[in-house]
């Protein structure tokens, strides 16, 4: 790298371009949709699996944990046939090279995170507290909630790390997303177009800004569930 570029990548990571902030702020916005949406399902499906004794239990559990390294690359390729306006079954919802595709992608890679550590957080559990909630007349969903809440700690670190998971992804991003100006432009595929543009500092400098976003966001996270716990 030239000291040009890292000028340039300085320059741009402490300037306010207008430019940059959208792509930023797009990027937090596909993300954390993307994060929502995979715990309102994925939290559910977790507390049904960890909670029920049936037939392939542990075969369902090994599924999601072999899911949560699937490659982007892969699941972004099957999204964009899915997608696509010409022969794939959801054509006709035209969603290739939107920000929904790629929220909807996002959210279907990281599910497995969410579903996998919220078993885990849920059947680190004392079963005593369900049968305790049970024996003063509660039902089985106010018992659920009762495990839920202890269990809380855990499903909060599974919405970070799946969180983390969608912005840092690529694959996804880039099949089902694109690079429309001002439309899907994203941070990890704003890295990947200036880089092919031979744009060295602009390049540096989206990474720079990925980098501190995802570990101001973490940190910030963490000390409200610290301040939390102290309350």
């Amino acid at each position: 790298m030239s000291i040009s570029s890292g000028l340039i990548a300085i320059f741009l990571f402490f300037s306010i371009d207008p430019r940059i902030i959208e792509i930023t702020l797009r990027s937090l916005f596909v993300s954390g949709s993307a994060a929502l949406i995979a715990a309102l399902w994925g939290v559910p499906i977790a507390t049904i699996i960890a909670m029920k004794n049936f037939h392939g239990k542990f075969f369902i559990k090994t599924i999601f944990n072999s899911l949560i390294g699937i490659p982007t690359v892969a699941l972004g390729f099957l999204l964009f046939l899915a997608f696509s306006r010409e022969s794939g079954p959801l054509g006709f919802l035209r969603l290739l090279y939107t920000p929904t595709a790629v929220i909807i992608g996002e959210a279907i890679l990281i599910t497995p995170i969410i579903v996998s550590w919220a078993i885990s957080a849920i059947e680190a559990v004392d079963p005593e507290i369900a049968n305790l909630a049970k024996t003063l007349g509660a039902s089985e969903s106010q018992a659920s909630f009762a495990v839920l809440k202890e269990a809380l700690e855990g499903i909060f670190l599974a919405g970070i790390a799946s969180f983390n998971r969608a912005i840092g992804e690529l694959g996804i991003a880039q099949f089902v997303g694109g690079f429309i100006y001002g439309q899907t432009e994203l941070l990890t595929t704003g890295i990947w177009i200036e880089l092919q543009l031979n744009n060295i500092g602009a390049s540096i400098a989206l990474m720079m800004i990925l980098l501190t976003t995802v570990f101001t966001i973490n940190l910030a996270l963490n000390t409200i569930k610290r301040m939390r716990g102290r309350e």
